[in-house]
This record gives C-alpha cells, sequence and structure tokens, in this order.
C-alpha cells in the first residue's frame, strides 16, 4: 500500500470531503446497500446529524490520490440518545455526558484494499490526536467479533450491548480512555 495522506475536516469543512466520504461508505458496505439501514442515503443522514453536533471531527486518508478510509464523530452532550438502546444495565456516571467528557465514534472504514495495512489504525489516530475528551466510545456489530478484537486490541474496553435505531443490528459499546 501507498502512503496514507490523511486530511482533517470540521462540520464547516465537511461539504469538501462529503462525496468522498460516502464513496468510501459504498464501497464498504457495498454488499449491504439494500438494507434500508445501510444505504448510502440513511449513512448520509446519520452523518449530517453528526455534524449538528459540537465537537464534530471527520478525517479522510488517501493513498495515491484516491480514498481508501475516513473515521468522523462528534462530542456527546447532556441528553444524547447514544446512550438509550443501551440494553446492558451500567451504573448511571458510565453513560452521563457533560459535552466534553466523550468523543463518539461514529465511523471508522476503510475499503478492501487497504485492510490489513495498518491503515485504519493510522485513521483512527489521527481523527483521536486533537481530542481533549477524556475517552472515546464507539459502537461495532455483535456480528464482527473480529473487528470487536481489533479494537481490543487497541485498547477499547466492553461496556455493553446497544440497539442504536429499532431497524438497525446489535452493537457492542466500547469505550477506551483517552490522554
Amino acid at each position: 500500500m501507498e502512503v496514507l495522506t490523511i486530511e482533517r475536516r470540521d462540520a464547516a469543512g465537511l461539504a469538501e470531503i462529503r462525496s468522498e466520504l460516502l464513496s468510501v461508505y459504498a464501497d464498504v458496505y457495498a454488499d449491504r446497500l439494500g438494507e434500508e439501514f445501510h444505504s448510502v442515503d440513511r449513512f448520509d443522514e446519520r452523518l449530517g446529524w453528526n455534524t449538528e453536533v459540537p465537537g464534530f471531527g471527520a478525517v479522510i486518508g488517501y493513498a495515491a490520490g484516491t480514498p481508501v478510509g475516513c473515521a468522523f464523530g462528534c462530542a456527546l452532550q447532556p441528553g444524547t440518545r447514544w446512550w438509550s438502546g443501551l440494553r446492558t444495565p451500567v451504573p448511571d456516571e458510565a453513560v452521563t455526558e457533560t459535552g466534553s467528557r466523550t468523543f463518539a465514534l461514529s465511523e471508522l472504514m476503510v475499503v478492501e484494499r487497504a485492510r490489513g495495512t495498518g491503515a485504519a489504525k493510522q485513521i483512527h489516530d489521527e481523527l483521536l490526536r486533537p481530542r481533549h475528551e477524556e475517552r472515546v466510545t464507539l459502537l461495532v456489530e455483535r456480528a464482527h467479533p473480529r473487528v470487536r478484537a481489533r479494537y481490543e486490541e487497541w485498547g477499547y474496553q466492553w461496556l455493553g450491548e446497544v440497539l442504536p435505531f429499532p431497524e438497525a443490528p446489535w452493537y457492542d459499546a466500547m469505550v477506551l480512555p483517552l490522554q
């Protein structure tokens, strides 16, 4: 794999790379685009929701000028719905948000040809590098234990099972302390 170049955008600059994010998504989820939850339109809708939340950040990775991966998320605000689908009992303080406590990593994707090259970790780390939150959280589909295992290798810990939307698959919520 070629050298990875990573660019960062905030909500105001997202328009510059939005079509590339959608392209990466369509490539990564090509076999699931027929499912309502995984359609490009639904993904674009979820992307839009993220940009409306303070602390939005996105990165996109390029190899030889072609987008090969991306990641984005936002800071969880008080009263967030992020934890509303949590089905595992946890102490209230585990899911109490202040607006500066937790960064939610909404998506981390790399295309097939970039998998196994370290691109995902580079993109992940670059997205989190300037963050000031105490921790980062993400959701990983329960049907993908190898992906969950990779996040555990990176230091994430399991918090509980989540059903974020009625039509969504089951996810594992994971948390990584920052700093």
